[in-house]
C-alpha cells in the first residue's frame, strides 16, 4: 500500500470517528432530554443495582452527549488533545449506556456499538504528522 492510500484511509478513519461521536452526543443529548423532561417516557426498573431516577440519567446523558458533540466537532482538525479526550468520552459513554441497559436496552447497545467503532477509528487513524508505520 502507498503512503497516499495510507493518508486517504486515515483521513478516512478519522472522518468517521469525528462524525460517530457527533451522532453519538446528538443521539446522547436528545436522550437525555426526553430523561430530564419526563419521568415516564423510559421503563422503571425495580431491584436494579444502578438504582438512579430517570430525571438523574438524563443530565448525566444530556452532558456526556453536548461534550461528545463538542469533541466530535474538534476531531475534524485531528488535534491531538481531541483524539485523546475522543476516546475518553466514548469509554465514558459506553460505561454509561451498560449502566443504563435495563432501561432502554436497544437504544443503550446501538450506543455502545457506536462508541466501540469511534474507539477503534480515533485509535487506528494517523494525523498527517505522524510518522508512516510498516
Amino acid at each position: 500500500m502507498d503512503r497516499e492510500s495510507k493518508a486517504a484511509w486515515a483521513a478516512g478513519g478519522m472522518l468517521f470517528a469525528a462524525v460517530s461521536m457527533i451522532i453519538i452526543g446528538v443521539w446522547q443529548a436528545i436522550e437525555g432530554i426526553f430523561g430530564i423532561a419526563t419521568d415516564t417516557f423510559y421503563t422503571q426498573v425495580e431491584d436494579y443495582v444502578i438504582n438512579v431516577d430517570t430525571t438523574a440519567w438524563g443530565w448525566v446523558h444530556l452532558i456526556l452527549g453536548v461534550i461528545t458533540a463538542l469533541v466530535g466537532f474538534a476531531l475534524f482538525g485531528g488535534a491531538g488533545w481531541a483524539r485523546v479526550l475522543g476516546v475518553t468520552l466514548a469509554c465514558l459513554v459506553l460505561i454509561n449506556n451498560f449502566l443504563y441497559l435495563p432501561y432502554y436496552p436497544f437504544w443503550s447497545l446501538l450506543i455502545i456499538a457506536l462508541a466501540i467503532f469511534s474507539i477503534w477509528a480515533i485509535a487506528v487513524a494517523q494525523t498527517p504528522s505522524e510518522p508512516e508505520y510498516r
